[in-house]
């Protein structure tokens, strides 16, 4: 299973979105790989673009798996917060969340997003 973050899934929901990130959410949709949490689907509700996209996010609520954000996450995303203060990368809280709760279920991130880099490289 893998966590597919707004980065990604906006590729895979635009015209002109990346078509290599597209097709990698595509296949995990069809393997029934894929997964999402709450932070996403706000995400990605506060940036749909028109009709078209609120239909696709509507038609997508029933695929992908949802990843729940329960209390373990806030105290995984919290240390990950204090990790980057003190190494000097500022990283939005979003992104925080998100990689807290993929390190929470233990599942790889999909993304086109270097935050996610970044707190890869961090300790929680």
């Amino acid at each position: 299973m893998r966590l597919i973050d707004t980065s990604a899934w906006i590729h895979a929901l635009r015209a002109d979105g990346d078509s290599a990130v597209a097709s990698r959410v595509r296949e995990l949709l069809e393997t029934g790989e894929a997964s999402w949490c709450p932070m996403i689907q706000l995400e990605l509700w506060n940036g749909a673009r028109g009709d078209h996209e609120r239909r696709v996010i509507k038609q997508m609520e029933e695929d992908p798996i949802e990843l729940e954000m329960d209390g373990p996450v806030w105290t995984i995303a919290n240390a990950l917060a204090q990790s980057a203060r003190r190494t000097g990368k500022t990283i939005p809280a979003t992104d925080i969340s998100i990689a807290a709760c993929a390190r929470r279920h233990g599942v790889e991130l999909e993304h086109a997003d270097r935050h996610f880099a970044t707190l890869a490289a961090l300790s929680a």
